[in-house]
């Protein structure tokens, strides 16, 4: 579980704020504001994840553990998944805007390519470039890629849905996840997943 203070001014992004043309290749904001969500809306439990994208505790969780809560819950009808971007560092929102622009049918691609490649760009000299090549995967250019980290509507969105989580819920680390409104902190096994998963159905029987 990683916990530092949420970055609210990013310098790397800052520095490429200019006014550039419009991508054919990237959404709209209000598109890439859309949540990432698995399963069925009126499914009796709702988990919300919190993440950063830079974070290796979340890469593992969604590596090992999300493939099989969507195996048991998710694909059964039993949870909605929602997931939300929680930034901890200026490489992870550039990641986190990326990942949006990218829309909202290729999001969840790009999040599982940037967790899967995260060693190769979070720590990387330059993050950004590093992020376009994981973008490039996901089809987008390093031409999107710069006009995306230039929205700063999408930046300052996400940074204001980060501190209402921290503010409202409690979130200050990451991962952590709201089921059904019980917060579980870190990157826990399946079986404490299954143990939370299963009392908040009973309750919603």
């Amino acid at each position: 579980m990683i916990s530092r203070r949420l970055i609210l001014a990013a310098p790397l992004l800052l520095l490429a704020l200019q006014s550039t043309p419009a991508s054919a290749d990237i959404v709209s904001t209000k598109d890439a504001l859309t949540d990432l969500v698995y399963g069925k809306a009126d499914a009796p439990v709702t988990i919300i994840e919190y993440a950063s994208l830079g974070c290796p505790h979340c890469a593992t969780f969604h590596e090992e553990t999300f493939p099989k809560i969507k195996e048991a819950y998710i694909d059964t009808g039993k949870v909605r998944f929602i997931f939300r971007d929680f930034p901890l560092g200026a490489p992870a929102l550039a990641a986190a805007m990326v990942s949006r622009c990218a829309g909202p049918k290729r999001h969840g691609g790009m999040v599982d390519l940037l967790f899967s490649s995260q060693r190769n760009w979070a720590r990387a000299e330059n993050p950004i470039d590093a992020i376009a090549m994981v973008a490039r995967m996901g089809g987008l250019g390093p031409d999107d890629v710069q006009a995306c980290i230039k929205n700063t509507e999408l930046m300052q969105t996400l940074q204001a849905r980060a501190k209402e989580a921290s503010d409202k819920n409690g979130i200050n680390s990451t991962p952590s996840f709201l089921v059904n409104g019980t917060l579980i902190s870190g990157s826990v096994p399946f079986e404490e997943f299954q143990k939370t998963i299963e009392a908040a159905l009973k309750k919603a029987k």
